[in-house]
């Protein structure tokens, strides 16, 4: 009888079904197909795994203790920088040749003498030396006596400025190569001409002293120190809103350095932090401060430890009164950090 009074009220004229309403409510508590506002920003980078790039093809970009310089030549081929200052501790070619043997392709690259890439070889297969002998004719002479800092004189430069969200975007036009190669630079003592060129980005790759010790607390400590001294001399040589990224690897003993208290220390704030992906610069190869592992024949071993595919963090560190806050972003404690991507 129960059974029955409940379908004849079910199918009475003036009573509402109830299956279909809870049917709309399951429905209505699907998760929407795109990520909701609360997690948009992870669940994007999750789905779509697209690499930060903290640097701009215009960007005055100094980079210190580059090793085999493939992160530099990586840059100005593949993402278009055009003023790049890259330094190493090396006093001369020979020495940092000595080192690292597969680095004359890239100092070639800095300097503006290498072949074209492979697209550029692919339009003529037919004339490849030709064509390659016509590349370096033409950037060697841009950077011969070149005193410009990579970009036109025009003034759009003030007005098209990527780190504004409202900014319209930079028109695109080819930048006047301007790269430069400086060996006998100590990180930690960086020579007043560099500090008066003010930089857009300073970049500083896996900084390490080396193995001056097999004790770890005295490891962290000479880094630790190597950083601080960095920071004193890098700081006086940003331009207006400008920042230095540090990239680092992720876990012990590199965790140890507690590298965001240092740079608060010195005046600085992390802006952000993210992973760090060798695939967004092509041909970039973890270069050790010692330099290649070689056998006991002396060779080059090719079965060496790879730096580039282990997880790697790279912080982007602006001074604080350029650090513009972020609207109901909640810290973790004992963070300064304005934001942190995966």
């Amino acid at each position: 009888m129960g059974k029955k009074r409940k379908l004849s009220h079910q199918n009475a004229p003036n009573a509402r079904p109830k299956r279909l309403p809870q049917q709309n409510k399951s429905d209505q508590k699907k998760p929407p197909s795109g990520p909701t506002k609360k997690g948009r920003g992870k669940q994007q980078h999750q789905s779509d795994d697209e690499p930060t790039i903290p640097f701009e093809p215009h960007h005055r970009v100094l980079l210190v203790g580059e090793g085999d310089l493939s992160f530099a030549a990586s840059i100005i081929q593949h993402h278009g920088c055009a003023n790049v200052t890259a330094t190493v501790l090396e006093k001369d070619a020979e020495e940092l040749l000595s080192k690292y043997p597969h680095a004359e392709d890239n100092i070639a690259v800095i300097r503006g003498d290498a072949a074209k890439t492979n697209e550029a070889d692919k339009e003529d297969k037919e004339t490849p030396a030709k064509e390659s002998k016509a590349g370096e004719t033409s950037q060697s002479s841009h950077n011969e006596g070149e005193d410009t800092n990579g970009e036109s004189d025009s003034e759009e430069d003030d007005y098209y400025d990527s780190d504004d969200p409202n900014a319209p975007p930079r028109p695109k036009r080819k930048l006047t190569p301007n790269n430069k190669l400086l060996y006998n630079i100590d990180a930690t003592k960086l020579p007043n001409s560099l500090i008066r060129a003010r930089f857009d980005r300073i970049i500083f790759n896996f900084p390490h002293v080396g193995g001056k010790s097999t004790d770890v607390n005295r490891q962290v400590r000479h880094n630790q120190s190597l950083l601080v001294s960095f920071f004193e001399r890098a700081i006086p040589a940003l331009a207006s809103d400008a920042a230095i990224v540090i990239t680092l690897f992720e876990g012990e003993p590199y965790t140890l350095w507690n590298v965001r208290d240092l740079a608060r220390h010195a005046g600085l704030q992390v802006e952000r932090s993210f992973r760090f992906q060798a695939r967004a610069y092509p041909g970039y190869k973890h270069a050790r401060t010692l330099g290649v592992v070689r056998n006991s024949k002396g060779e080059v071993s090719e079965s060496g430890w790879r730096g580039e595919e282990r997880a790697s963090r790279s912080f982007v560190f602006k001074r604080k009164e350029d650090i513009v806050p972020v609207v109901g972003k909640k810290r973790r404690k004992g963070d300064d950090s304005s934001d942190d991507e995966d």
